[in-house]
């Protein structure tokens, strides 16, 4: 039901926003950091955020009059978590102290992203500037991923610690909800920021339950070991900056 749901707003969206021929429009490019989290079912209890960006092209209905807007935008992110281990010094029982350097596993899933949603605006009472608030339904193709340590491939008896990509869904779904300021430079050119929240409603990993599999510690008690059912989901919150290009139609009698 929630597929359809989305499916018929995506299609209500795609016809207003083909209906814009002979209207003013706003278009442009946006992009900025990207913090991402994710919930896993099982495992990597201590996972941290992840910091990476995002970029964007956007176009929107520009509607002077209208408090209303429709946009369209698509690009490229960066989702996911990360492990951190962080720098130590200690003594070994010989009396020799030992440095480990920080270390950072990152769980990334890297996507084309595409959102069509509404916003609407208001005005600030500085000059034309103005603030929104937005809303949109948002669907990502994952075009490649980095599951594992650097060095650490689905070969290595190691593997089994980490999500294997074979479990990764291509499609994801979800929405995206935040507000911004449009910041006019001129009549025709200007700056917008924005802060936004995208959940994912879709599981970006998907593993069941694995049993009878090799067990790779030297120290394990049983030849053999279990995977246990995996699944993850995405957040994340981006911050972006961009500039904003304003095309007017001009009707001349």
């Amino acid at each position: 039901m929630l597929k359809k749901t989305i499916l018929l707003v995506l299609g209500i969206l795609i016809i207003s926003m083909t209906d814009m021929k002979a209207q003013d429009y706003a278009f442009g490019v946006k992009g900025g950091f990207t913090l991402g989290l994710q919930k896993w079912n099982t495992s990597f209890s201590s996972r941290e955020p992840l910091y990476r960006y995002h970029g964007y092209l956007f176009i929107e209905s520009a509607q002077e009059e209208e408090p209303w807007a429709l946009f369209a935008q698509g690009g490229y992110n960066i989702k996911g978590s990360a492990l951190r281990f962080r720098r130590q010094t200690f003594t070994d029982p010989n009396g020799v102290t030992r440095n480990f350097g920080g270390l950072t596993i990152p769980f990334e899933f890297r996507n084309l992203t595409l959102t069509l949603g509404a916003k609407q605006k208001f005005d600030l009472g500085l000059s034309d500037t103005k603030w929104y608030y937005s809303f949109g339904i948002r669907g990502d193709y994952t075009i490649s991923t980095k599951l594992r340590p650097d060095g650490v491939d689905e070969t290595d008896p190691y593997a089994i610690y980490y999500p294997f990509d074979g479990f990764v869904n291509k499609f994801n779904y979800g929405v995206s909800v935040g507000g911004g300021l449009q910041l006019p430079f001129s009549e025709l050119i200007g700056m917008v920021i924005e802060v936004t929240v995208n959940p994912d409603f879709s599981k970006q990993y998907n593993q069941p339950r694995i049993d009878n599999v090799i067990n790779p510690s030297p120290w394990a008690s049983e030849p053999t070991t279990t995977i246990g059912e995996r699944a993850i989901s995405n957040t994340t919150f981006e911050l972006t900056l961009g500039f904003r290009f304003l095309h007017k139609y001009i009707i001349i009698d």
